[in-house]
């Protein structure tokens, strides 16, 4: 094996003449919540898209008779339930509420196709689904090979049963609370199963590494279907007992007026928000924040130069994935070195294999995938690291630098996009004969979906593109499409992506 990273290096993230404290203390999310909610008085904790506030005291009994809605329903600990909607409290309640009862949530993203859709709830056989979209209620219902419950965000109509008492927050630190489906390379989708240890370790090293306390207040413009604004941003909020104002969406405008307002300490965003704050002129507005953190993509050292040119500070960049939440960081104090995602977090262990390959291990790594015991074998070494598929190499001074990807994953606006998926669906295509996908640089997306078509007759780029989006999300949709007469391949018979 090449350089390992030891327990030492969390001390980078740590405030002068501390340690890492457990990170599993509380053993589950309910646990680090209530806890929170029994030592301190009440705060305001959430505020809904409408503006209206949601004190911690009526946080913890909307979650609570979420959680009793769920159970009255017939729904056992363990189970799935998929939830699918806008950002708003009600779809926080209704994660919250899951977990408290010891449910496994199934977050879907609401712009998926019904193809996308089915092919994840034939997989994991949710219970009871929970979502905003009458489209996609039917989707669920008709891909759903066993009876399922389906309702609004509000959980209301769900059938009720007789349950006096239920008991709630008793879920262990092994107990499973989260599966997140990935696309393989196969195309067949791949869920992440992460118990409440992983999240739990995540957010208390985040809290930790960020100095993320009560006194803060998150502003929340991510998506909650996806690990860095559910797992980090939402998680990371409720961990350290701290505020968090959400909003329905990423609006530079928008952004600017909410910390004009004041009270604001903290932002999340992907390189293309930071690439439109920048351009908008609205980065300026970020000034008074005491920490910008990005992640999800690689972040150009130019762009970063720009945001501290008008914020005042570097974006803290971090690196994470699905299976592992977070893994490394740069300092919160110290130098924020851009092009470099930083030093392991506390309770991460980090090694680069021979052919560079970061790997990782620590409470936060899923024990496997849900049901794929040959992605397993794949995705773990033998003496148990998790191979994260990224190249990396350490800097003079230790920080990690991401140099590729063994994997041929490409992350456009923040958003995994793996290339089998997008040229099998360009290869339903009638006019299409062959098609590779490759990620090309861009620096408002990180990285550009792009197509090479070899085509049968000619055919427009328009018309390829709309039957790519009949059955992906639009983000997985080309946002580039080039014809070539050939596909460069090797002596087997494989494409040279490289050459692409």
């Amino acid at each position: 094996m090449g350089n390992d990273t030891d327990n030492a290096s969390w001390g980078a993230h740590l405030p002068a003449g501390t340690d890492a404290a457990d990170l599993l203390r509380d053993h589950s999310l309910p646990g680090r919540w209530t806890r929170h909610w029994r030592e301190r008085s009440p705060w305001p904790q959430l505020q809904d898209v409408d503006n209206s506030w949601i004190s911690s005291r009526d946080l913890e009994e909307r979650t609570g008779r979420a959680a009793r809605l769920l159970l009255g329903a017939g729904l056992a600990p363990g189970e799935r339930l998929l939830l699918s909607g806008p950002t708003c409290a009600k779809l926080v309640i209704a994660y919250m509420g899951a977990l408290r009862a010891g449910l496994v949530v199934l977050p879907v993203n609401a712009a998926y196709t019904e193809t996308e859709v089915a092919a994840i709830v034939r997989d994991a056989r949710p219970r009871a689904a929970a979502v905003a979209s009458e489209s996609l209620a039917q989707w669920v219902t008709s891909a759903s090979e066993q009876p399922i419950a389906v309702c609004g965000l509000d959980l209301e109509s769900l059938p009720s049963g007789e349950l006096a008492q239920p008991s709630l927050d008793g879920a262990r630190g092994e107990d499973p609370a989260l599966l997140i489906y990935t696309s393989g390379t196969t195309g067949r989708p791949k869920g992440a199963l992460l118990t409440h240890e992983n999240l739990l370790a995540s957010a208390t090293a985040v809290n930790l590494a960020w100095r993320w306390s009560p006194e803060d207040t998150l502003l929340l413009v991510l998506p909650l279907f996806h690990v860095h604004g559910l797992g980090v941003g939402l998680n990371g909020t409720l961990c350290a007992g701290a505020a968090c104002v959400l909003r329905g969406r990423f609006d530079p405008d928008d952004v600017a007026q909410r910390c004009a307002e004041g009270g604001i300490s903290l932002f999340f965003g992907v390189p293309t928000i930071y690439q439109r704050l920048v351009s908008t002129g609205h980065a300026r507005d970020l000034r008074s924040l005491r920490l910008l953190v990005s992640g999800s993509a690689p972040l150009a050292p130019a762009l970063a130069e720009q945001i501290a040119e008008q914020t005042g500070q570097f974006p803290l960049e971090r690196y994470g994935m699905t299976e592992t939440i977070m893994l490394t960081s740069n300092p919160y104090e110290g130098v924020r070195k851009p092009g470099t995602v930083g030093f392991p977090l506390p309770g991460v262990e980090l090694r680069l294999a021979q052919d560079g390959e970061v790997q990782v291990r620590g409470p936060n790594v899923i024990a496997g995938y849900w049901e794929r015991p040959e992605a397993n074998a794949e995705a773990f070494t033998s003496d148990g690291w998790f191979r994260t598929g990224d190249i990396g190499e350490l800097d003079e001074d230790g920080y990690l630098v991401l140099v590729g990807r063994s994997k041929e994953l490409i992350i456009s606006g923040g958003y995994n996009v793996y290339p089998r998926e997008v040229e099998e669906a360009l290869g339903t295509h009638p006019d299409v004969k062959e098609v590779a996908v490759v990620g090309r640089p861009s620096e408002r997306w990180g990285e550009e979906v792009t197509a090479v078509v070899v085509a049968r007759r000619r055919v427009e780029t328009e018309e390829l593109r709309a039957h790519a989006a009949r059955s992906l999300a639009p983000y997985k949709v080309p946002k580039r499409i080039e014809f070539a007469q050939e596909l460069p391949r090797n002596a087997l018979g494989k494409v040279i992506r490289a050459e692409l």
